[in-house]
């Protein structure tokens, strides 16, 4: 074995690239039930919302004649629509059903694991705390479920305002994507104001979203300069940022692409750390990958912390004839 002086080691330049990273199982079935569609029955096909928070994805899927709406009004009566990865409330599929609008429902499972909690929490008169931030759209189907029992818990700052109607009958239920750790901070200071909080069955936060954390928190370590490939309205890839930055890295940027890679952000680092959201194709790491290794950062080495192996079966529509 040669042996390295500590200058060598000092002056070597090195990527950590993160594994698990890019799509999820979720995340896989909603675009490829959107491309099945569009070979299936042809262009146009609508669908309600990002199929997931990724712009290189939509770009790519409005280039084979997608085209994404903001509301299901802004569909053609009688026309197909595919329903986003993020889940939509039972009020949007009776609007749908009244316009006639063939559907192809490309909810997360795990985000349906979550509606359906909170519908059965709020058959039991439960008042449900949500940990989520206002306004994502997985919060809004979610709330969509039991808007008379859900009560939002937007981060910690949420805690100490939220009020219910009876302490001793609550639950929380959370968005899949958030951070684990602040979720888990979040939900210590709601049974401190609640002592008789219950949990939901099963931990909310997808395992995609953990183990993306997980991974990150083991390159942060290492690593000066963490990069996150994710677009901005990616609630999972942003919060692969704030860990990287919780767990040790000195700068952490999200960018949608190589493009957005400041090569000033090298400077005086000699080690990087690359991930990427839940819902970015590999492509988009390489395209970093390639622009690091043109300012010198060849060296890549792939850190695998969790073996992932989940796949789910495209949504069911897709097995039938919606034309007919």
């Amino acid at each position: 074995m040669t042996s390295q002086t500590p200058a060598t080691i000092t002056d070597r330049r090195r990527v950590l690239v993160a594994k698990p990273r890019g799509y999820c199982a979720g995340v896989d079935r909603a675009v490829e039930a959107v491309e099945r569609a569009l070979a299936q029955y042809g262009a146009p096909i609508y669908v309600r919302k990002q199929i997931v928070h990724n712009t290189f994805v939509v770009k790519t899927l409005e280039e084979r004649g997608a085209i994404f709406v903001d509301e299901t009004e802004e569909v053609p009566e009688g026309a197909i629509v595919v329903f986003s990865a993020h889940g939509v409330s039972p009020a949007v599929h009776q609007e749908a059903a009244q316009r006639s609008l063939k559907t192809i429902d490309a909810t997360c499972p795990l985000v349906t694991k979550v509606h359906n909690e909170a519908k059965r929490f709020a058959a039991q008169d439960y008042d449900i705390l949500l940990i989520g931030h206002e306004g994502h759209e997985e919060v809004e189907g979610t709330a969509g479920e039991a808007p008379d029992h859900v009560r939002l818990v937007d981060g910690l700052d949420g805690v100490e305002t939220v009020e219910v109607r009876d302490p001793s009958k609550v639950v929380w239920l959370s968005q899949t994507t958030l951070s684990v750790d602040e979720t888990t901070e979040t939900v210590t200071r709601l049974k401190n104001r609640f002592p008789d909080l219950i949990d939901p069955p099963s931990d909310d936060i997808c395992y995609a979203t953990s183990n993306r954390q997980t991974a990150v928190k083991e390159i942060a370590a290492e690593a000066q300069l963490v990069i996150v490939v994710g677009s901005s309205n990616s609630s999972n890839s942003k919060r692969l940022v704030e860990v990287a930055l919780d767990y040790g890295a000195d700068a952490s940027y999200l960018v949608d692409d190589a493009t957005f890679v400041d090569p000033a952000w090298l400077d005086g680092v000699t080690t990087v750390g690359v991930t990427s959201g839940a819902s970015v194709p590999e492509v988009l790491v390489e395209g970093v990958l390639a622009k690091l290794a043109a300012h010198g950062f060849g060296d890549v080495e792939e850190i695998e912390s969790v073996t992932e192996k989940m796949r789910f079966a495209l949504p069911h529509e897709l097995r039938k004839d919606l034309r007919a």
